[in-house]
Order: C-alpha cells, then sequence, then structure tokens
C-alpha cells in the first residue's frame, strides 16, 4: 500500500491560509487591486505559455 505524500485539501487550506494574510487589514479597495493584480499576472503568464507554444 502506498502512503500518501500529497494532500490537495491540505494545499488548499493553506493557500487560502496565506490569501487571507495578505489580505488581512486592508480595504476592499485595497483587495480588489489584489485579486486585479493576480489576475492581471495570470493572463499575461498565459500568453506567455501561448506564444511558447505556438509555432
Amino acid at each position: 500500500m502506498k502512503t500518501k505524500t500529497f494532500d490537495c485539501v491540505r494545499m488548499k487550506r493553506q493557500g487560502a491560509e496565506q490569501v487571507m494574510k495578505r489580505l488581512e487589514g486592508k480595504t476592499l479597495q485595497e483587495q480588489l487591486e489584489y485579486w486585479q493584480q493576480g489576475t492581471e499576472e495570470l493572463k499575461r503568464h498565459q500568453r506567455n505559455l501561448q506564444d511558447t507554444v505556438r509555432p
């Protein structure tokens, strides 16, 4: 029997805790800017990946 080396639920919870700590004490506007910046970074990363895959 294999031992479990990866726990996705624990990883999800840890990620949520990290986000909560980053947003703690921030105003609603600051929180919105945080998520907007993250979205833009993700879109940039996706475009870069698409550019490397296209011939």
